[in-house]
């Protein structure tokens, strides 16, 4: 059975009224603690002489855990729960995110400035000159996030309407960690031809296209066939983004192991888009042994199941995950939880580093393991070294936006993943501090700058 933390993802509140006696509140919180909840604030609301009303704000595992508490508290006598609120819920109640104005209309003068007829000039400016659209539009500062719903987390294909939560969170993080206005497309297509008609027909409004959560291997060709077809960055976050933060904690796990790149050997397993793509970079970056799996196993020359993306990194070996682990001395997941076994892990090199990236439940959970691994990263918050794309992709359209490059190249990602890495002082760096934190300010304006710079450097900087 997988060991389940509670988390901020399952956390609610409950308020109760409670005799106002001593003793009470120790009698709720003992029932709490003992189903296995994790306190947060406890809030007094209002208190007369015979009662006290509370909200205590409780972390849960998962949704039958935090019903588990709830029933937990209402069974104490003399308690009475007055209501239960799902904290994530009510935050994404009514939308996360809106539109506001830059400007204030407080005259006539003003809405004719910013409307008819004034707005007129305007238009006959960027139709004579359209390069203008980037100095009097949005488009300079603005990012579409486009999903067709097909693999939204890793809940599967939910479809457009149930992606738009996910899509509205990753316009908070462009705005919050990089000034970008971003913006939620969640089409009702899943056909790859229609997805690339649309996004090509958008494509005026916007300076830049994040590709999101749609599923492998489509996802591979909406992105090429776009990027030769658009004058504007496109990047799918969920392989490049990844890869980018993967193999900046990389640089740094190696850094600690005293391991050189070119002579690891790596085991990946997950080979959808996240997988392939940091394969791919981490060719790019000096690997030469990388052994990918996927559910059937090792990614072999003998398989006839293999995809054009997955038959890239096709060798000759066979066999199982179990096979492929033992020796190596990195293992990075982004697959299924609970994949991965202790087993398994101490199989692998001497100084052996393991990502274990699902989420929300890890390949391994790092408990079982602490002892024998040198490295041990996870993409949860609520361990260390969480391998996270928001400190990646931000930065990477901030930078791409400011010089107006007219795509994203492989050389973009290779400097952001250093830019990363190099914000983890060498007298800071530790087996549980190999990335700096997704609250760290100087994180997007780092990548920002490193994507310019090798977008000049490749001459596709258009400012």
């Amino acid at each position: 059975m997988l060991h389940l933390t509670p988390n901020s993802s399952f956390s609610l509140t409950i308020r109760l009224e409670i005799p106002n006696r001593v003793g009470m509140l120790a009698t709720v919180t003992k029932a709490i603690a003992t189903s296995g909840g994790n306190f947060g604030q406890i809030d007094l609301i209002e208190q007369t002489r015979s009662v006290t009303t509370r909200d205590i704000t409780v972390d849960a595992a998962s949704t039958e855990h935090a019903e588990t508490i709830v029933q937990a508290v209402k069974a104490l006598p003399d308690i009475k729960v007055i209501d239960v609120y799902d904290r994530t819920f009510n935050l994404h109640r009514g939308g996360k995110i809106s539109i506001t104005s830059r400007i204030q209309l407080k005259s006539v003068s003003d809405l004719a400035m910013a409307y008819t007829p004034g707005v007129g000039r305007v238009c006959r400016a960027i139709a004579e000159n359209p390069d203008d659209v980037y100095n009097f539009t949005i488009k300079r500062n603005t990012v579409a996030i486009v999903t067709d719903g097909s693999a939204v987390l890793g809940l599967g294909n939910l479809g457009a309407e149930a992606s738009l939560p996910v899509m509205e969170g990753k316009a908070m993080l462009f705005k919050e960690f990089a000034g970008i206005d971003a913006f939620p497309i969640c089409l009702a297509t899943q056909d790859t031809d229609e997805i690339i008609r649309t996004v090509k027909n958008l494509a005026p409004v916007f300076g830049g296209v994040n590709l999101e959560d749609i599923a492998a291997p489509r996802c591979f060709e909406i992105e090429r066939i776009l990027r030769e077809e658009l004058d504007i960055p496109v990047f799918h976050d969920d392989q490049h983004g990844t890869a980018i933060v993967t193999l900046a904690a990389l640089f740094n796990a190696l850094k600690l192991v005293q391991k050189p790149m070119e002579k690891i050997r790596i085991v990946i397993n997950g080979a959808g888009a996240a997988g392939v793509a940091i394969a791919r970079l981490l060719k790019k970056a000096g690997a030469e042994t990388i052994l990918m799996c996927d559910s059937k196993g090792i990614l072999s020359v003998n398989r006839t199941d293999l995809n054009e993306e997955k038959r890239e990194f096709a060798v000759k070996a066979q066999g199982t995950l179990a096979g492929a682990i033992q020796g190596a001395d990195v293992f990075i997941g982004v697959s299924a939880p609970g994949v991965l076994t202790p087993e398994m892990v101490r199989s692998m090199a001497k100084d052996s580093i393991v990502f274990a990236m699902a989420n929300p439940i890890p390949e391994i959970q790092p408990e079982l393991v602490s002892s024998d691994v040198a490295v041990m990263a996870t993409g949860r918050s609520d361990y260390p070294n969480q391998i996270n794309n928001v400190l990646a992709f931000p930065g990477v359209f901030r930078g791409a936006l400011d010089c107006r490059a007219k795509s994203i190249t492989t050389s973009m990602y290779l400097e952001a993943a250093n830019a990363i890495a190099s914000l983890v002082n060498p007298k800071d760096l530790s087996k549980e501090h190999i990335v700096p934190s997704v609250f760290d300010e100087r994180v997007a304006g780092a990548v920002a700058a490193a994507v310019q710079r090798a977008a000049r450097n490749e001459g596709i900087a258009r400012s």
